[in-house]
């Protein structure tokens, strides 16, 4: 499992918290793009898209490189792994824990189904004729 307490998780998670920011990795999964194609969706200025697209290059989910003027940016997808292996712990407990949960729902359910015993009660197999009226 990977360790809970890492600095670089920590950072992973408080990246992805905003949607900006995952907006912009998923633009990103498409390929490079620059600081204003980036920030182009959103109501924001380019210094407002600087500051999330450096707190995404703090968590080393994104590399950007300049050239002139210009700032291109692009996804480095290898720190979300910590981050699913993390998941995939707490996905493993509650798949157990419902696991379990949905075996006893069963059990109650087969213990409250009535039983019929056709032998001593055979009207419970049958139903009665409707009566006739003269």
């Amino acid at each position: 499992m990977v360790d809970k307490h890492t600095p670089q998780l920590d950072t992973v998670f408080q990246a992805l918290s905003d949607p900006t920011r995952r907006a912009m990795l998923h633009a990103l999964a498409a390929g490079q793009r620059t600081v204003g194609e980036l920030a182009a969706p959103f109501d924001i200025s380019l210094a407002g898209a600087s500051k999330h697209i450096q707190m995404l290059e703090r968590a080393g989910l994104i590399q950007r490189e300049v050239q002139g003027r210009v700032h291109t940016c692009r996804l480095d997808a290898r720190p979300l792994h910590a981050g699913a292996e993390w998941l995939r712990h707490y996905e493993r407990f509650w798949t157990g824990k419902l696991d379990a949960l949905e075996a006893l729902l069963k059990a109650e359910d087969a213990a409250k189904k009535p039983k019929r015993d056709t032998a001593r009660n055979p009207t419970a197999r049958k139903a009665r004729p409707p009566r006739r009226t003269p």
